[in-house]
């Protein structure tokens, strides 16, 4: 079974095809960052210096064989890459198509953020930096984020949603055992937008001497495309690791989709392949104004956070509450870099529903014996979907991190199935 690439003829602009093509040859974006019509830098003067200076760092450090080395040194020594590719044989049996599980829930710290966060962290040091500054929603990129700077030795705060460190206790506990403050953010929603707009405020306070280490491929340009670069590790692992079982690609990947840093990473290295990709959104409890968090589902053209994406907002432009039972997919926005693949048809994303995760959670650790993240349940279940239709096809499910940080929202909205003799 083989997938063949769209053809943006028709559907893109000359632009925004020659953007997509520069996509497939794995060249860098340019000097402003644009996908297409997404992306770009979008923030005050205050910060332009900073954002142009992390530019620059970033491209030499990208080219500089030392720093490479140093930064597979602690992919592999330390954080245990590369991560294993897991033939699901539970789940497929189940659901009857071939299914694969890349294991990032195995990484440090229990999920894919650790690689961005080691690797932002060698370059905060490398440019000088006094102390980092972080956001964190469901918590594992605040962990990876004080991780990774005591890593390197230097001082982190961590910003968090008050709402967030409540439903993700666990992860709260880590960050402050991990040598970090963590600030909770009672203004706003609560969530991981406030936590995002405080960590920029603190930024703009001291732009030469803090550095802002983003979690996701948000925000303005240089971040997207660092953070992409970053995680694209797990795609080409993934790739490579297929390709040595099965001499073959598989057919489909599918990873979850909140601000889009997972996603990007796993999907980076099949968008030259014929290789269908799914992005699996948060559908909360409702596709209605309000109950969900499915940007591309939902979402307009806006800025927000610097750089210009789709967003859920209203009719005047004012970004609206999200829901969804995953703290790490509830943001009113996605990567311009997603939101580019949506628009030239080289990416599918859907949503899932709150109760659709629950069941792939509990699904999984009854037929695998792995406990996912909520965030990945949602990929479980578009996985799950795909499989209904192609029941001789391939796919790779991105798992982007375990569940134990989930244990007390499971408990609360979904009780334990009984044990079956």
């Amino acid at each position: 079974m083989t997938t063949s690439i769209p053809d943006p003829a028709g559907v893109a602009t000359p632009h925004e095809a020659a953007s997509l093509a520069d996509l497939l040859q794995g060249r860098l974006p340019d000097r402003v960052g644009r996908f297409g019509p997404f992306g770009g830098r979008f923030i005050p003067e205050t910060l332009m210096p900073a954002v142009l200076r992390l530019e620059e760092a970033f491209r030499e450090a990208w080219s500089d064989r030392a720093f490479r080395s140093a930064l597979d040194h602690e992919f592999e020594n330390w954080i245990g890459r590369p991560t294993p590719l897991t033939h699901a044989t539970g789940l497929s049996q189940r659901w009857g198509a071939d299914i694969w599980l890349k294991r990032e829930d195995l990484a440090h710290t229990g999920a894919h953020k650790i690689t961005n966060a080691i690797g932002q962290a060698l370059l905060a040091k490398r440019l000088g930096a006094k102390r980092v500054v972080a956001e964190t929603g469901a918590g594992q990129h605040g962990v990876a984020a004080a991780a990774a700077c005591a890593r390197v030795g230097l001082p982190c705060r961590v910003y968090m949603g008050e709402i967030d460190v409540r439903r993700q206790a666990p992860n709260v506990d880590r960050i402050r055992r991990l040598g970090a403050e963590l600030v909770d953010v009672t203004t706003g929603d609560r969530t991981l937008r406030s936590a995002i707009d405080e960590a920029i405020r603190d930024w703009v306070s001291d732009p030469d001497e803090t550095y802002y280490l983003l979690g996701s491929a948000v925000g303005p340009h240089p971040y997207p495309w660092m953070v992409r670069e970053f995680l694209s590790v797990i795609g080409r692992e993934a790739r490579q690791q297929f390709d040595t079982r099965e001499n073959a690609l598989p057919d489909a990947v599918v990873a979850c989709v909140g601000g889009g840093s997972n996603a990007i990473g796993i999907f980076h290295a099949f968008l030259g392949d014929p290789v269908e990709l799914i992005g699996a959104e948060a559908g909360g409890t409702s596709m209605e104004h309000g109950g969900n968090a499915a940007t591309l589902q939902t979402g307009t053209p806006g800025v927000l956070h610097g750089c210009r994406s789709l967003f859920i907002q209203d009719e005047h432009g004012q970004i609206t509450d999200t829901e969804c039972i995953a703290a790490g997919l509830d943001y009113p926005g996605v990567g311009p870099e997603h939101a580019f693949l949506q628009h030239v048809g080289r990416v599918t994303y859907e949503s899932v529903s709150d109760t659709e995760a629950i069941d792939a959670v509990n699904t999984c650790c009854a037929a695998e014996g792995v406990l996912p993240a909520l965030e990945s349940a949602h990929a479980l279940a578009a996985a799950q979907r795909w499989a209904v239709h192609h029941p001789q096809g391939r796919i790779i499910i991105g798992l982007s991190g375990r569940g134990d940080k989930d244990l007390g929202t499971l408990m609360t909205c979904s009780p334990v199935p009984e044990t079956r003799s």
